[in-house]
């Protein structure tokens, strides 16, 4: 039985997660559960799963829940606490599913303390490629990537040599806003643009769908886990979402991984891996497929992708400039203080206006990260 830790429980993928450990109570002990704010969510999970640690980020919420009564559940809250998790005594694996930069330091802390990684937070390695897969060789823990087209590369790749990788194929569903222009975007609502045509996923990550942030932030993610160049990455629109992603081989061969649209399929194979295990996601039917097409990106109007590439290429901590004006522009662009284009305009004004430092420690980070937030906060402020 495996002992895992699942840190951001309440959202997406957190659920989706204990959805897989429903379906194989006999394979996993979830022994930390750990989320933001959303404390009677939580205490409901609390008491299915029974974890011996439980935590709270929010200093608040935790105030709330530690009032509930868990036999044997130690209850922790705040900002340390979540990140001590990560470190959790026993814990063989950690999936990190929390949402954004947040990920980055309790990610740095399973890793120091020997934990295999069921990676989800793709900010850890945008923010921080360098800094994180030199600390994973150096303690020898697995990074598993738990991203559909990410767990695509990841199957394809087993029993394969790297060196043998030409191009990593990387599918973008195109999201709801796929074939238009940037002048019929210039008053799309929340709602159009929450509305992705084929995968259900957390509010943030259907903002960076749309803005085509998200495939940006997984190009830059593949640079890291794969160890390849950005002129290897190709993004590929695939609108059916049934082609995860491919790996091209220097051969000419293809490689591809295909599945119904389902993020339990990627979760399950991280967490079980190297086994596979039936899982009840749905069978592709291929006689009931009308067909399967393929498209470039428009980088022109979806900026997102552009952004991501330029900042991938510049290295140090420019992603992490990307990466926190974004989620500073899309929290803005969700309250409905700024339109959906505008998150480009915000982007653009903090990686021209940022601090640059090339070979940034994690105090630099830090630093950037909430210096690019305070420029972007304060142009936003100025345009309204």
């Amino acid at each position: 039985m495996k002992k895992i830790a699942i840190l951001g429980s309440t959202g997406s993928i957190g659920t989706q997660a204990l959805d897989v450990v429903r379906n194989l109570p006999e394979e996993f002990s979830v022994e930390v559960l750990a989320a933001n704010s959303n404390v009677e969510f939580f205490a409901r999970q609390v008491e299915e799963f029974h974890p011996k640690l439980a935590v709270l980020s929010d200093e608040s919420a935790y105030r709330i829940l530690r009032e509930k009564k868990f036999h044997g559940v130690e209850i922790a809250g705040g900002r340390q606490a979540f990140i001590d998790a990560a470190g959790f005594d026993g814990v063989e694996i950690v999936l990190t599913s929390m949402s954004g930069f947040a990920g980055l330091e309790p990610t740095l802390k399973a890793i120091d303390c020997g934990k295999n990684i069921a990676l989800a937070n793709k900010e850890t390695l945008v923010v921080a490629g360098e800094l994180v897969t030199k600390s994973a060789r150096a303690r020898g823990v697995k990074i598993l990537p738990v991203d559909s087209e990410h767990g695509a590369f990841f199957q394809c790749l087993q029993g394969e040599d790297s060196r043998t990788i030409e191009k990593l194929l990387l599918t973008a569903s195109g999201g709801p806003f796929r074939g238009k222009h940037r002048d019929e975007l210039l008053n799309v609502t929340i709602n159009e643009v929450l509305a992705h045509p084929t995968w259900n996923m957390g509010r943030k990550i259907t903002v960076d769908s749309a803005s085509l942030v998200n495939k940006g932030l997984e190009v830059i993610e593949a640079k890291f886990l794969y160890g390849v160049d950005y002129d290897q990455i190709q993004v590929v629109v695939h609108p059916q979402s049934v082609v995860h992603s491919m790996v091209e081989f220097n051969d000419g061969s293809i490689i591809a991984q295909l599945a119904a649209p389902d993020m339990r399929l990627p979760i399950q194979y991280a967490l079980t891996y190297p086994r596979r295990l039936p899982s009840p996601v749905k069978r592709l039917n291929f006689w009931q497929m009308n067909a399967l097409t393929f498209e470039q990106p428009d980088i022109e109007t979806f900026l997102g992708l552009k952004f991501a590439f330029e900042a991938g290429r510049a290295g140090g901590t420019l992603p992490c400039t990307f990466n926190a004006a974004n989620e500073v522009a899309v929290n803005e662009f969700l309250r409905g203080r700024i339109k959906f284009l505008n998150i480009y305009n915000v982007i653009d004004k903090a990686m021209t206006s940022c601090p640059f430092v090339q070979n940034p420690t994690l105090e630099d980070l830090l630093a950037v990260d909430a210096e690019a937030r305070r420029l972007s906060a304060e142009f936003i402020g100025r345009r309204l």
